[in-house]
Order: structure tokens, then C-alpha cells, then sequence
């Protein structure tokens, strides 16, 4: 399992919201490329961005803070927000970007992520951003009619790296991840899914370094990271530690 600590960029600083409220916004860092050498120096082995303000407006909008985090850490990063059309992947792709994610073209233009998935194997993540379990796009601002579990599916055969699945309710309010509905879209789907919204603690490492968890292929962690609540150190060796019992 990879956990993937979050910088989440609005205006150009780093921020956490609250459901996804763009006006519930907590300024954590007002240097995203200081955080993310912070991450990295704690051990951290891939990093997650998202240009909020680039997923309201449907193109990038963040570009500076996201070049200058590329630019700082020698880490591998994944970026999503805005991302809706192959100039973009190509664009982010071609300035040293590991991963793009792909979250309301994905419902809007599937042969989007099909081309993309073909031209690029192994660099294009799908973003599941479910509200009830139906998918939400534009920043989550619209709910669409595509539940979650049929957007995975959508792609099982398009070589899409990743899907990240998050719970929207959960996003930000440290209640926990939606362990659940994580692992039923991951026995649905043959693709790595990533757990988002709501890691509240250490608990949540543990659970899903449980058995039954073992598709799961990472989480992403934001506010419990930047409000002390789970310890990095803690954290990494313990996921360290069940990654060599699974080897041996």
C-alpha cells in the first residue's frame, strides 16, 4: 500500500476543504513546493495535487505552484483539476508530471481516458468522486446519474493505472474512510484503487493493512497529516512493516 499525502492548491496555496466547499477553505502553506519537500523529507513516496480552482474551471489554473512543486521534489506526483482534454495530459505529462487524474472528462468523454490510457500505459489515473454514491463533477459542484462502481467498470479494459475513489461526505471532516464502499469498487474493478476522503488517523492505516484490504492499492491523507493527527513516521514504518511480511 502507498500512502499518498495531499496538497490541495487553491490560489496558489495549499489548502484542505471541508466537503469539497471552496468556501470552507483552511490555509495550511502558503508555499505548496515547501510542503511537498516537507512530505518528502518525512518519507513519503508519491505525492497527490489537486488545482481545485483548475477542477471549477475546467482547465489549469495552478500552474506556477505545480511546476514549482514538480521542481522541488525528486518524488513522484500525481495531479488532478482541470485535466479535460489531451493537450493538458500532454502538457502536464511533458513538464514532469507522473501521473495525471482524469475525473469529470472521465464521465463526459470516456474515449478521452481510452486514447490517453494508450498513448500514455501506466500514466493516467481515473478520479471517482462519489456523493451517495453517484459520481460528481466540476469540482463536485453537479452530481451526475453514473454511480460510481459503473464508471470503474467503464474502463476495466482501457489500461488505466489507478482509480481514486473518494467520499465526498467525508472529504475533510476526518470521520474516517468509507472503507466499504472502497472495497466493493476494488472487488468490482481489476484496476489499483486508491482510498480519499476522510483518513482520520492511524486506525484507518491499520484497517487497511488488514487482510481483507489487500486490493486496496493506497489512500490518500490531507488534514489528518497537516493537523498532527497522524504521525508520518508512524504511519510509513508500519506500512514498511506489513509490506515485508508480504514479501516474505
Amino acid at each position: 500500500m502507498i500512502l499518498f499525502p495531499a496538497i490541495d492548491l487553491k490560489e496558489g496555496a495549499c489548502v484542505r476543504l471541508i466537503h469539497g466547499d471552496m468556501a470552507q477553505a483552511t490555509v495550511f502553506n502558503v508555499d505548496p513546493a515547501a510542503q511537498a519537500r516537507t512530505f518528502e523529507q518525512q518519507g513519503f513516496e508519491y505525492l497527490h495535487v489537486v488545482d481545485l480552482d483548475g477542477a471549477f474551471a475546467g482547465k489549469p489554473m495552478n500552474a506556477i505552484a505545480v511546476e514549482a512543486i514538480v521542481q522541488s521534489v525528486k518524488m513522484p506526483v500525481q495531479l488532478g483539476g482541470g485535466i479535460r482534454d489531451m493537450r493538458t495530459i500532454e502538457g502536464w505529462l511533458g513538464k514532469g508530471i507522473s501521473r495525471v487524474i482524469i475525473g469529470t472528462a472521465a464521465v463526459r468523454d470516456p474515449d478521452l481516458v481510452r486514447e490517453a490510457a494508450r498513448l500514455y500505459p501506466g500514466r493516467i489515473a481515473v478520479g471517482v468522486d462519489a456523493r451517495d454514491g453517484k459520481v460528481a463533477v466540476e469540482g463536485w459542484a453537479k452530481v451526475s446519474q453514473v454511480s460510481a462502481i459503473d464508471l470503474g467498470k467503464r474502463f476495466e479494459d482501457a489500461g488505466v493505472a489507478a482509480v481514486i475513489y473518494t467520499d465526498i461526505a467525508r472529504d475533510g471532516v476526518l470521520k474516517g474512510l468509507n472503507v466499504e464502499a472502497t472495497l466493493a469498487l476494488a472487488d468490482a474493478v481489476n484496476i489499483p484503487v486508491i482510498a480519499s476522503g476522510g483518513l482520520a488517523s492511524m486506525d484507518d492505516v491499520l484497517r487497511l493493512l488488514e487482510p481483507d484490504c489487500a486490493k486496496i492499492a493506497g489512500a490518500i491523507s490531507g488534514r489528518a497529516l497537516y493537523d498532527g493527527r497522524l504521525d508520518p513516521e508512524t504511519a510509513l514504518a508500519k506500512i514498511h512493516q506489513a509490506r515485508g511480511l508480504q514479501r516474505a
